[in-house]
């Protein structure tokens, strides 16, 4: 039987609160991920690793641990790592029940550090919020109200509030004073859940905004639990331009970049991230914080697309190597610097882009991330194809016949009884 470098629990955990570089990943298929893991375990199913390692494990010579409950899946994902060129990669003694039985916690759901981080965020600053009833009687009241979903385009389109219009994530802080003008307009944020809901309230509270702000408390989810009705379908979602007026988005980059300082985050150029990810001692994402529609119009090589409020509410996922370093990337001021403010207070060493300019967004489209080649496999021609159907369409017919032929008799058992005696008989 094959051995594996193994690592303990009480390995893995100094590593961590030490902040030394490690990818605690869990190699099964997400529905089990959810149900039981390590606080920051980051879903790796072992059917997706050649798709995504190469991305989401940009150093070769990463820290790797990996994790399943027993199914073997561990080691086949080891065999994976190492033949796409990782030299650093172990398994989690004893899997999740090593994990557990050394005291470890594990917690229950995806995106798990995202989410506790937006529960603590409400539990520290005390982030108003408001019911689904008490948000459907102000829609009727007639009171001067905005409601913006936090979540993707695409999950708005799905299912949203009435009325509600959609701004994703980091783009709140960017349009928001173009949204929402008059200072006694009351301003409610909602997503799915909480997490987005949360974080989106808090970032105008922080960005110094004149208006009443509220998170609607369990979003969507809530506002059906509570008898209402949502929309489907909507394409309601802000201008473009809405909140670049000079004015407004000098005041929007001002407040931003103030509260990106307070929380320790560090200025970069697109030169320096560039040389970060070229060295083999340390880990460096680098973060296009704009919508889809602007990436793919024009970015910078080596950026992934990655809108800012979904960074925060999936961390893990976009950044599994805990210990890292992250930069970020906006041509406004205000996205990257919000975003940044979120992930420097959840402990991630993190660095904004200073001084790009036009001419150094050279790519276009979607990111193409690097992957392996795929292993040779045999080709057949059209000619050759058809002619094996032929073939297997003959044998079904022949197969059909004999079947048919067995029906028959069963069908008769005294002919076939018949028939049987009448063979002994000649045979004698």
């Amino acid at each position: 039987m094959t051995s594996h470098p193994l690592r303990t629990y009480e390995d893995v955990r100094e590593t961590l609160l030490a902040k030394r570089e490690v990818a605690l990943l869990d190699v099964r298929e997400e529905d089990p991920h959810a149900q039981c893991h390590p606080l920051f375990a980051a879903n790796f199913p072992l059917a997706r690793i050649e798709l995504d390692t190469w991305t989401r494990l940009p150093r070769r010579d990463v820290p790797i641990v990996l994790l399943d409950d027993g199914e073997g899946l561990a080691a086949r994902a080891f065999d994976k790592f190492v033949a796409l060129g990782y030299t650093r990669v172990a398994l989690l003694a004893r899997g999740l029940d090593g994990w557990i039985r050394a005291g470890g916690e594990v917690f229950r759901d995806v995106n798990v550090p995202s989410k506790a981080f937006g529960e603590f965020v409400e539990a520290q600053r005390h982030t108003p919020s408001l019911s689904a009833e008490a948000l459907d009687a102000l829609q009727k009241s007639g009171e001067k109200l905005v409601v913006l979903d936090a979540r993707r385009f695409d999950e708005y389109r799905t299912m949203n509030i009435p009325g509600s219009v959609s701004v994703p994530g980091a783009e709140l802080a960017l349009r928001v004073r173009a949204l929402a003008p008059d200072p006694a307009t009351r301003i409610v944020v909602n997503c799915a859940g909480r997490t987005r809901s949360i974080i989106g309230a808090q970032s105008l509270v922080n960005a110094g905004l004149p208006n009443p702000v509220a998170a609607l408390r369990n979003g969507t989810i809530g506002w059906t639990l509570a008898g209402q009705t949502l929309e489907h379908g909507s394409e309601r979602r802000f201008d473009a331009d809405a909140g670049r007026e000079p004015p407004i988005l000098e005041t929007s980059r001002q407040s931003a970049l103030a509260l990106a300082t307070r929380a320790g985050v560090r200025r970069t150029s697109i030169n320096e991230a560039a040389r970060w990810a070229g060295e083999t001692s340390r880990t460096t994402y680098r973060f296009d914080v704009r919508t889809p529609e602007e990436y793919e119009s024009a970015h910078a090589p080596g950026f992934q697309g990655a809108p800012g409020g979904q960074l925060v509410q999936e961390t893990e996922m976009f950044v599994p190597v805990r210990g890292a370093r992250v930069v970020l990337f906006d041509d406004d001021g205000v996205r990257a610097n919000m975003t940044a403010s979120w992930l420097a207070q959840m402990n991630i060493d993190t660095y904004v882009v200073d001084g790009a300019h036009r001419g150094d967004l050279t790519e276009a489209g979607a990111y193409r991330p690097e992957r392996p080649h795929p292993a040779p496999s045999p080709k057949i021609s059209p000619r050759e194809l058809a002619a094996l159907l032929d073939g297997a369409s003959a044998g079904s017919r022949a197969a059909r016949c004999r079947a048919e032929r067995e029906l028959r008799q069963v069908a008769h058992p005294r002919r076939a009884l018949d028939s049987a005696l009448a063979s002994r008989i000649r045979l004698r």
